[in-house]
Order: structure tokens, then C-alpha cells, then sequence
């Protein structure tokens, strides 16, 4: 097999050989090349013709977002941005996930390097191996498609007749495009929707900002015993574990700072863990992302009534978590990203019996 040939853009030569080093420990990945600005990284690309890109945020001569533009309007290929964990970072970051972006790496601190290497290190090779499977022409047409014929106008809806009806999302790669696609459809007096996405702190703040200012229903980031509202939409914090507990009658957020799950915090099985209790009136869905973190919860919640949904390979951009959960026959239905939005809400505005039904059919 021949190896996965990337070159690195980036200013600061600490980073570069950092990455370089991590990358040349695999013998499946040959770093080709090294630029310290996009004007320097436009013809190497030209010259060397990489699989994959590995691209910061923040650079002289030209801005990394400009620089990705002109790349996904030229030459579409894997773009992986390496990151800053400041607001302005964030923003960037996000912007460039909708510009075609693969994925993002937040560049580690110095206490982060000397503490856990191996952490930064695995995070490089996964993102990157990951970003070379993935066909980004294909990939971006198709929700182009999707979004245009389905996502336009915001859907309607009755009204739930089953008090606390709650929607669940897991997703990680690709995640912030397919979870957009999906709220942006939703009417104001939609279901509560909770939302479990692998995103570092400060990216899921934002994350929630720009989704708020763009969605009909309210979005926000998740806060320690807030009281779960229709309209409303919960992201959980980027370091923090997300639960939902009943007391009452209602359903409130609960926060926990324990220890990463298999590699994740937040976690989505352990988002669909405490969901179990009220297993029959949660829908639950899994979408685009790498690995299977929620593929064991969602065949939790399927065991015990919840209405459990995965997205389907064509339009993920990374069908690892939906792809895990489909191999252990979690999922009651698969769907395309366009059609969740509109399924969500008609099940939603069925009766308990209805749904039970709809569930068993």
C-alpha cells in the first residue's frame, strides 16, 4: 500500500517539526513537504501533490480561511486545521469545518506535550489517516444536494403529545455540519434536543453561539442542573460529560467531570447511558463521526423503547460511530442527514401508543 504523502503548512517551525516528527513515526505516512505561509504551500501542492493537508488557522501573507477557500474551489482535497484554544480560534476553526474542512487538531500547550504526548500524538495519526479515506468532492456535493432540496424553509409542527419528549444527538467528525443541518429545520416549538459532539471547550461555546444565531430553536451550551425547555437545544460543555436526570416530572442537565471514555469527554454513551430511564419517550440518533463512542449506548436505549436512529454512509462524512452501531444492529432506522429533521418531528407529534407502535413495526 502506498503511503499517505502530507505536507504541512504552518508558521511557527516548533509546530511544524512536532507534527513532522509524529508523522514520520508511521510507516504508513510520508510527510512530503513543509510551508511556513500559503503562498509557499500553493505551489509545493502544485509540485508534490499530497493526500493530505495539515493547515493552521492563523498565518501571515494570507489568512488560513482564505488559503482553504481557494483550495476547496481549486483543488478539493483533505484539509485538516490545527487549531488555537482561543475564541478567535474557535470562530475560525468553525468557519473553515464549513468551508470543507475535514477536521480540526487544537494544537497542544507545553504542560500537554510534557504530560501526555501520546494523547496529541494518536489524536495526529487517527485525524490524518482518517482524512485520506474520505472522498471531499463527493462528500460536499451530496449535502450540497441534500440541504438545497430538503433544508431551505423551517418545518412545521403541532406540538408533542407526550410531555418531556427528548431528542439526542452523538456526533464527532463532520458532526457540526450534519447537527446544523438538522437544527436549522426545526421550528421553535420543536422537541428539546440534547447534543453530545467531540469539540474542545471553548469550540463548543462558540459552536453554540453561531448555531443559536442561525436556528429557530434556542441553542445553548449545557449548564449544571438547567431545566430541559421545548424550543430548546443543549450542547454539552467540550470538557464535561453530559447526563439528562428526571426529578419531578421534569428532565434537567447534570454535568460530570469524570474520567474520559474511551478516549472521550463528553462521551455519547455516556449522554445515551443516562438516558435509559426514560428510554420510551427519547429518540436517540448517532451521526457522522470516527470511532464508535455511542454505538453501545444507542443498543442500550433500542433494548429498552427508545426510538434509535443512525445516519447512512452516503452522506457521512466519517461513517465510523453510525457505522459501529449499524454492525451491532442498534439502530432502528437508517436515514440520510436531509430526512432526520422532518422524521424526528412527525414521530415526535405521535401519541404513546403510536409510537410504540411505529417502534415495533
Amino acid at each position: 500500500m502506498s503511503k499517505i504523502k502530507v505536507l504541512i503548512v504552518d508558521d511557527s517551525a516548533v509546530i511544524r517539526t512536532i507534527v513532522r516528527e509524529i508523522l514520520q513515526s508511521d510507516s504508513h505516512i510520508e510527510v512530503v513537504g513543509e510551508a511556513e505561509d500559503p503562498i509557499v504551500a500553493r505551489e509545493l501542492i502544485k509540485q508534490l501533490n499530497p493526500d493530505v493537508l495539515t493547515l493552521d488557522v492563523e498565518m501571515p501573507k494570507m489568512d488560513g480561511i482564505t488559503f482553504l477557500s481557494n483550495i476547496m474551489r481549486l483543488r478539493p482535497m483533505p484539509v485538516v486545521m490545527l487549531s488555537t484554544l482561543t475564541t478567535k480560534g474557535a470562530d475560525t476553526t468553525l468557519q473553515a469545518l464549513e468551508l470543507g474542512a475535514v477536521d480540526f487538531i487544537s494544537k497542544p500547550t507545553e504542560s500537554e506535550l510534557l504530560t501526555d504526548p501520546e494523547s496529541f500524538k494518536q489524536t495526529v495519526l487517527d485525524k490524518v489517516k482518517q482524512a485520506v479515506k474520505i472522498d471531499q468532492k463527493n462528500f460536499k456535493l451530496t449535502n450540497a444536494l441534500n440541504n438545497k432540496q430538503e433544508n431551505t424553509v423551517k418545518l412545521s409542527f403541532s406540538g408533542c403529545q407526550r410531555p418531556n419528549h427528548l431528542i439526542a444527538i452523538g456526533a464527532s467528525t463532520g458532526g457540526n455540519d450534519a447537527i446544523k443541518n438538522i437544527l436549522m429545520a426545526l421550528p421553535s416549538n420543536s422537541p428539546a434536543v440534547v447534543v453530545t459532539q467531540h469539540i474542545p471547550k471553548i469550540f463548543s461555546e462558540r459552536f453554540a453561539q453561531r448555531l443559536d444565531a442561525d436556528c429557530s430553536v434556542h441553542v445553548q451550551e449545557a449548564r449544571h442542573g438547567l431545566k430541559i425547555k421545548t424550543g430548546n437545544v443543549y450542547i454539552a460543555p467540550g470538557d464535561m460529560h453530559l447526563k439528562i436526570v428526571s426529578k419531578n416530572g421534569n428532565l434537567f442537565c447534570t454535568l460530570d467531570d469524570a474520567e474520559p471514555v474511551s478516549r472521550h469527554k463528553p462521551s455519547v454513551d455516556v449522554l445515551f447511558g443516562s438516558l435509559v430511564p426514560i428510554a420510551d419517550n427519547v429518540q436517540a440518533m448517532l451521526l457522522t463521526g470516527m470511532g464508535r463512542d455511542g454505538a453501545d449506548g444507542l443498543l442500550s436505549l433500542k433494548k429498552v423503547g427508545a426510538r434509535t436512529l443512525i445516519q447512512n454512509k452516503s452522506t457521512s462524512l466519517v461513517w465510523g460511530m453510525p457505522g459501529a452501531a449499524f454492525k451491532i444492529n442498534a439502530h432502528c432506522e437508517e436515514l440520510p442527514l436531509h430526512e432526520f429533521a422532518l422524521s424526528i418531528l412527525a414521530f415526535a407529534s405521535l401519541s404513546r401508543d403510536q409510537m410504540k407502535d411505529k417502534i415495533n413495526e
